[in-house]
């Protein structure tokens, strides 16, 4: 398949559009990651999402909506907590779960009753959703497993050849996945964090609970109910080691490590007393700047031929946990504690 290369100029949205209508792919810039959108209508165009991503079937998929009024079709329940959280963070990077309707194809829900539901603020993904007039299913445009895509670059490099037109729309400002929260109970729970923090919840709702599996591997024969669920999501080719210690723990634990193809992924300020080579990912105290260049340093992992990447870890707290919650998936949860 010849894939286009679009930009986001009025001509360029419409043939994005059309392609959809078709029952296409097309990778679209949303303000978190690149999403690989199909009509979620479309049952046949949501198992090519599956098939052009390597994706287990029982992984749900978020269905993204260009305008509100774009939501009550799609879902069977409103709760006042939901409603107050739409208010609150809607459009931007928050998906809710909301017992699902009929109006979108069974599989895009991977089995389950519910549906994940997210109301972009990137313009260009609002413009494509609107002029196709589909409810779109849109996981990251990247093959399963790998880091998620922040350029147009990084969906070119994962799925040319396999999708019918990537539209360009720079680079992504968030950087991680959205926050997706469950509001089918009576106190949302939060299955995999984001940008939207379980602090900004709180003050919306009340109270927040944060689900294990946001830190921990989900257990054995458990429903994955979030994309960004399973064991491992979001890794290069190199092996990633979670180092859990002050600049000079993970300092001295790595130069008595160094050695062919060891790398690490500090942050930025860090690295003077590293004697490896080093990629960064955002200053220590700055948790966004963490999260909006996290997968491009993993990327830039495979690129450089690392082997071994040893991580600092961030904070768990804020933004942090949300990119503390991706290096553990890319670690496959290899966590070394220096602490004394």
């Amino acid at each position: 398949m010849n894939t286009l290369h679009l930009t986001d100029s009025p001509d360029d949205i419409r043939t994005a559009a059309d392609f959809l209508r078709q029952g296409l792919l097309v990778a679209i810039p949303t303000e978190t990651v690149y999403g690989l959108a199909a009509d979620a209508r479309n049952a046949d165009a949501v198992a090519a999402i599956f098939e052009a991503k390597g994706r287990p079937q029982d992984n749900p998929l978020i269905v993204h909506i260009g305008q509100p009024d774009q939501l009550s079709p799609l879902v069977t329940q409103v709760s006042p907590t939901a409603q107050a959280l739409i208010d609150a963070f809607w459009p931007g990077p928050l998906t809710l779960i909301f017992p699902r309707s009929n109006a979108v194809a069974p599989n895009v829900s991977g089995g389950l009753s519910t549906l994940a539901v997210r109301f972009p603020v990137h313009p260009v993904a609002r413009r494509i959703i609107n002029e196709s007039g589909c409810p779109l299913a849109a996981p990251s445009a990247n093959r399963s497993g790998s880091p998620s895509p922040t350029t147009a670059a990084h969906v070119a490099h994962d799925l040319d050849g396999r999708i019918a037109a990537i539209v360009d729309g720079g680079a992504c400002e968030v950087g991680v996945e959205s926050t997706v929260v469950d509001v089918t109970g009576t106190v949302p729970r939060i299955l995999r964090p984001g940008r939207v923090t379980a602090e900004m919840i709180r003050k919306v709702a009340g109270a927040v609970e944060v689900d294990d599996a946001v830190t921990k591997p989900l257990r054995e024969g458990a429903v994955a109910a979030s994309p960004g669920m399973k064991y491992k999501h979001y890794a290069p080719a190199a092996r990633v080691i979670l180092l859990d210690g002050s600049p000079e723990q993970i300092a001295a634990y790595v130069n008595a490590h160094a050695g062919d193809g060891v790398w690490a992924l500090c942050f930025d300020g860090e690295q003077e007393e590293l004697r490896v080579p080093t990629l960064t990912y955002g200053r220590r105290d700055d948790d966004t700047a963490q999260a909006e260049h996290v997968f491009d340093a993993l990327r830039r992992a495979d690129e450089v031929g690392a082997r071994v990447l040893y991580t600092s870890c961030p904070a768990r707290d804020g933004v942090g946990l949300a990119v503390y919650n991706r290096l553990l998936r890319a670690a496959a949860f290899e966590v070394i504690s220096l602490e004394e």
